[in-house]
């Protein structure tokens, strides 16, 4: 079958975007796999879906890790997906309700182009994150690698682990990342951070992403990021987080109050792609 898409990208952080409003698409892991794969198919970090929504907010987003696993949330995505429907007339609206899994979530489209994003209220109770822990702390030691590392564990919609490191550049991110990624103290996985303060409105950031590994950008890690580092008193209220992608604006007030990241979000290029047959498509 023939499917329609949108390439975007928000810092490098790139997606396939699907109207699965005006098209039926077939959502399985293997389907996912093969359009993200970047030899065999159009190639992406993750699948992002575009549906109706079930209760009262103005759509669904759906999203899809490289891997073909589903997961709650993604910043990058969510300004992407404003962007998507309001290029493809699916709604006037300058922002928008959307159902994820991790939440609602409100993106609005700034008159500059730029895209913000309510992220919500982060969560730091181990078990909405999940993280199997006895009790909240600012700071957790964590076994990986046969070394123990200091974390921060927040949700953001979807789970966290962020450590504070001298230097991004030196970071262990594709080794550490991936352990950390699996490690059996989130039975959900994990979205693993590395945070270089550079001062109390300036962070540098990599972030090994689940089902993905590291992405040129992470808007639920940023969010991540900065939060915890406000909650340990690092931070300010606002953060410029650079990521290898580019740059991102972060903003948390505190307890019980939402974070809001802004952005953008471009569009590279649509197209339609047949799905091959299932005997042909590349299995990893």
């Amino acid at each position: 079958m023939k499917l329609k898409f949108t390439k975007m990208h928000g810092l490098g952080n790139d997606f396939v975007v699907i109207d699965g409003i005006n098209q039926t698409i077939p959502l399985t892991p293997e389907n996912i796999r093969w359009l993200a794969d970047r030899h065999f198919g159009i190639g992406c970090d993750q699948v992002l879906i575009v549906e109706k929504a079930t209760s009262n907010a103005d759509f669904c987003y759906r999203i899809f890790n490289a891997d073909g696993s589903e997961v709650e949330q993604c910043g990058n995505g969510a300004r992407c997906f404003v962007r998507f429907v309001h290029d493809h007339g699916l709604t006037k609206k300058r922002e928008i309700c959307v159902e994820t899994a991790g939440g609602l979530i409100f993106p609005r489209l700034e008159i500059n182009g730029e895209v913000t994003v309510n992220m919500g209220i982060p969560r730091f109770e181990p078990a909405d994150i999940p993280f199997l822990v006895e009790k909240r702390d600012l700071t957790y030691t964590l076994n990986v690698n046969d070394k123990q590392i200091e974390i921060s564990a927040v949700s953001m919609g979807n789970p966290h682990a962020v450590q504070i490191v001298p230097d991004i550049e030196d970071a262990a991110v594709s080794t550490d990342g991936r352990l950390m990624e699996s490690h059996p103290r989130f039975p959900q996985r994990v979205n693993a951070g590395f945070m270089q303060i550079i001062d109390s409105r300036h962070i540098k950031l990599r972030v090994y992403e689940r089902g993905a590994g590291e992405t040129l950008a992470c808007g639920t890690g940023a969010c991540a990021a900065v939060v915890t580092g406000i909650e340990r008193g690092l931070l300010a209220s606002k953060v410029k987080v650079s990521t290898h992608g580019g740059d991102l604006w972060v903003q948390w007030e505190g307890k019980d109050q939402p974070v809001f990241m802004t952005g953008p979000a471009t569009t590279v290029f649509e197209g339609v792609i047949e799905l091959p047959p299932n005997e042909h498509r590349n299995e990893k």
